[in-house]
This record gives C-alpha cells, structure tokens and sequence, in this order.
C-alpha cells in the first residue's frame, strides 16, 4: 500500500500543472523585466549619445520596475485570497444552516460530470461524511491546492523573477558601444527572451517554438515602438 501511495504521488508530482501558479509569476516577471528595462534603454539610447542617462534611466526602471511587480502581484493575488476566505465562510454557513440542501447540491454537481444519479448521491454523501466543508470548497467552489492563491509566493517569484530578467539590459549598458546602443540592446533582449521562452516552455511541458515567436513578436513590437519615441523625441542628453 505504501509503495502505491509513492508511486501515486511520483505520478501526480510528474505534472506540470503544480507549477503553473510559481512559473506564471517567474515567467511573467521575468519577460517584463528583460522588456520593461530594455524598451526603456532603447528608448533613452535612440535620443542620447552619452552612457550615463541611458545607465540611470536603466537602473531606475529595473529598481522600480521590480518593487511594482512585487506589490502589484502581492496585491492582486490577495485580492483572489480575499474572495476565496470569504466564499468558504459562506459555504461554512451554508452547511451549518442546511446541510441537507448542500448535500443535493453536492449530488447535482456529480451527475452533471457523469455519474448516475444513485452514484452520485452515494459519492456526495461518502464524502460530506468524511469532509463536507472540504469537499464544498473543492467540488463547488473549484478551489484546490494547485489553485489557491499564494500572494507571498507570487510577489517573491514576481519581484526576484523580474529584477533577474532586469539586470540583463542593465549590465549591457554598463558594457556596450554607446554608438547605436539600442541595436546592440534590442538583439540582446531578444535573445534572452528567446532563452527564457525556451526555458518557461521546457519547464511546462508546452511547445517550444510557440512560445519563442509570442516572445520575440512582443519583444519586438515593444522595443520598436519605444525605439521610436526615442527618435521621434530624441532631444540629445
């Protein structure tokens, strides 16, 4: 039995699915903080011809760009938590008021996904016995442990994913030719949001190659218009 149980949790463990909440918040991090940091770069280095306003305004974006993305996640996923304490305060008085109703309701949600109506009244009833509350929040709320929000680790996840992806443009214009800046920049980005489309894709088990055009369309639209700007109002600095 025990070694079933292993085998059970090695198989369930092999799917991507239990990382979508940390990789979404990494991956998305990550790509804002290449782009973010690099549009600005290009911007700043299409309407100057000296490195240190196009260093500060790099740095300044990577600094303030991590702590927004941080709070920003932290905010907006506590905001789901939010909603979903509430919702099972609210199934907890249901089932406290009128158990009977919500044990009809359980039913109704099995026979829906397929079960005949004697099974399903029997799966209901087995599992309000051994959890009514958490077979509620799992079966009608649809809240589960891959699901539930986890702010802390989406903010951490958000802010060190996008300060990584951040210091990327920043060390190239430490390091970089200030005479045409921004095509040295925008190839770089480019490539790392290739690398890191490459890796989110690896690690969720999705297609590769999809995943590097989303990237570098975006990528490019981004850095272009911000290009452009910097052209269109390039006031030498």
């Amino acid at each position: 039995m025990e070694t079933q149980k292993a085998t059970l949790d090695t198989y369930l463990d092999s799917h991507y699915i239990h990382r979508s909440n940390w990789l979404r918040a990494a991956v998305l991090g990550a790509n804002d903080g290449i782009l973010s940091t690099a549009s600005l770069a290009i911007g700043v280095a299409a309407a100057s011809d000296v490195r240190e306003p196009i260093i500060l305004a790099t740095l300044a974006g990577l600094v303030a760009g991590a702590l927004s993305m941080a709070a920003g996640e932290y905010v907006s996923v506590s905001s789901q938590t939010d909603i979903e304490k509430s919702d099972i305060e609210r199934e907890k008085r249901e089932l406290s008021e009128d158990p009977a109703l919500e044990l009809e309701l359980l039913t109704e949600i099995y026979k829906r996904r397929g079960l005949s109506q004697e099974t399903a009244h029997l799966v209901a009833k087995e599992l309000t016995e051994h959890d009514a509350l958490g077979a509620h929040i799992r079966d009608e709320l649809g809240i589960n442990e891959i699901s539930q929000a986890k702010p802390l680790q989406a903010a951490l996840a958000s802010g060190a994913a996008f300060s990584a992806g951040g210091i990327l443009p920043l060390l190239a214009t430490l390091y970089l030719p200030v005479h045409n800046m921004e095509y040295y920049l925008y190839a770089l980005a480019i490539f790392f949001l290739i690398l890191l489309g490459t890796l989110s894709a690896k690690a969720g088990g999705s297609n590769i190659v999809k995943a590097i055009l989303r990237v570098t369309f975006w990528g490019t639209a981004a850095m272009g218009l911000s290009a452009l700007v910097g052209y269109l109002f390039g006031v030498q600095v």
